[in-house]
């Protein structure tokens, strides 16, 4: 299915969702999933915390979809919802931490999330080099590249300026650029 034909689908599961359907709730579900799943690991970094976060984004969609106006905008509304809830999961690990600092001398970087080195050695130079990436120009190229975002669909799935969107894009091409003529 070429990605116009995908988006017009993904569009009427979202509209007839919205109307009440619960298969096309359930199909349009079945096709986000892994979407959603490999953008909160994006994200995340962590398996485990990204099927939390996008199991209570999948909650606060079923409780906001007749709030959606227009099923255009579905996906960039998921995507959010699920930044957002990774968002809280980060600022709980950053609690949590400081916490345990308050207990003990050692100290840990609150935003430090690296995929295994297995995953790294297996993945082409561009994933390796992508890894390496702030977990915000990472989410920012996946979309654009791999999901096929545009720039105003990542603002409002980050929940970011159009600006910042482009920023972010703009560093992380130049740092996988950088980290590929190396190779």
């Amino acid at each position: 299915m070429s990605r116009r034909k995908a988006r017009i689908f993904d569009e009427y599961l979202a509209a007839s969702a919205r109307a009440g359907d619960r298969a096309a709730f359930a199909r349009l579900a079945e096709r986000w999933q892994p979407k959603l799943l490999a953008h909160a690991y994006r994200l995340l970094g962590d398996g485990e915390a990204a099927r939390d976060a996008v199991q209570e984004a999948w909650a606060d969609i079923v409780r906001g979809l007749s709030r959606l106006d227009d099923a255009r905008a579905f996906p960039a509304w998921a995507y959010r919802i699920v930044t957002r809830r990774a968002a809280d999961i980060i600022r709980k690990r950053q609690r949590d931490r400081k916490l345990s600092a308050a207990y003990s001398s050692e100290t840990k970087s609150a935003l430090q999330y690296e995929a295994p080195v297995e995953a790294i050695a297996d993945a082409g130079p561009l994933r390796a080099a992508m890894v390496t990436l702030p977990a915000e120009q990472r989410a920012a190229i996946a979309l654009f590249y791999t999901e096929d975002f545009s720039v105003a669909e990542i603002a409002a799935a980050l929940n970011v300026p159009a600006g910042t969107v482009k920023t972010r894009l703009m560093h992380a091409r130049r740092k996988l650029r950088a980290a590929l003529e190396g190779v």
